[in-house]
C-alpha cells in the first residue's frame, strides 16, 4: 500500500535533522495530542522510531513537570490564604456581634457560592473533560495514584491529570514520578504499534 502521508515526509526532509526532535517534543508539548500522538506523528514523518519516542516523551514530561510545579504552587497560596481567613475568623471576646454577623455573612456567601459551583460542576459533567474528570476520581479511590496514573490517559490528558491530582492533594513528587511512568508506558506502546502497523503496510 502507498503511503498516504508523503507530503509529511517531504516536509520533515526539509528540516535539519537536529530539529526534528524539537518539533517532535513541541507536538507533544499540545494537550490531548501529548507524547503518543506526537511519537506516531514523528513515526509517519518518516523520523527514526527511537528517536520520535523519545523526544516525544521528553516534550510530554517536561509540560507534565510545569504543570506540577505551577499548580503545586497555585494550591499552596490558597490553602495559605484560607488559613490565615481562619485565622482571621476565629471567635474573639471583643466584637463577638460583628464576628456573629460575619460568620453568617460568609455562610451565607459560602452557600451561594457553592451552589453556583455545583451548577458549574454539573454543567461541566456533561462535557468531555467533566466525565474524564468523574472517571479519574473513581479511579484515584479505587486504584491509588499509581493505578489512576496509568490508567488515566483514557479518560483525560496527563496535563489534565497532573493538574488533577495536584489539585486533590497529592504530592508533587508522586505525581511527577507517576506521570512519567504512565508517559513512558503509553508513549512506548503506541510508538511500537505505529512502527509495527507501518511495516505492515509497507509505508
Amino acid at each position: 500500500m502507498d503511503n498516504p502521508y508523503p507530503w509529511l515526509q517531504d516536509f520533515i526532509n526539509q528540516v535539519p535533522e537536529i530539529l526534528q526532535p524539537i518539533m517532535v517534543a513541541l507536538v507533544a508539548a499540545i494537550p490531548y495530542i501529548e507524547g503518543e500522538g506526537a511519537a506516531a506523528f514523528g513515526i509517519i514523518a518518516g523520523i527514526d522510531p527511537i528517536v520520535a519516542a523519545l523526544a516525544a516523551i521528553t516534550g510530554n514530561v517536561l509540560c507534565v513537570i510545569a504543570v506540577v510545579l505551577l499548580g503545586s504552587r497555585i494550591r499552596g497560596g490558597v490553602v495559605a490564604r484560607r488559613a490565615a481567613r481562619s485565622a482571621a475568623a476565629s471567635p474573639s471576646a471583643v466584637g463577638g456581634s460583628a464576628h456573629v454577623t460575619s460568620t453568617v455573612a460568609t455562610a451565607t456567601a459560602s452557600d451561594a457560592g457553592g451552589v453556583s459551583g455545583s451548577a458549574t460542576a454539573d454543567d461541566d459533567d456533561t462535557t468531555r473533560r467533566g466525565k474524564g474528570r468523574a472517571k479519574l476520581g473513581r479511579w484515584l479511590v479505587r486504584f491509588g495514584v499509581p493505578g489512576a496514573s496509568i490508567l488515566a490517559p483514557i479518560a483525560l490528558p496527563t496535563m489534565l491529570t497532573a493538574a488533577f491530582f495536584v489539585a486533590s492533594g497529592v504530592r508533587k513528587e508522586w505525581v511527577i514520578l507517576w506521570q512519567i511512568i504512565a508517559i513512558v508506558l503509553w508513549t512506548g506502546a503506541v510508538a511500537a504499534a505505529a512502527t509495527g502497523l507501518l511495516a505492515m503496510l509497507g509505508w
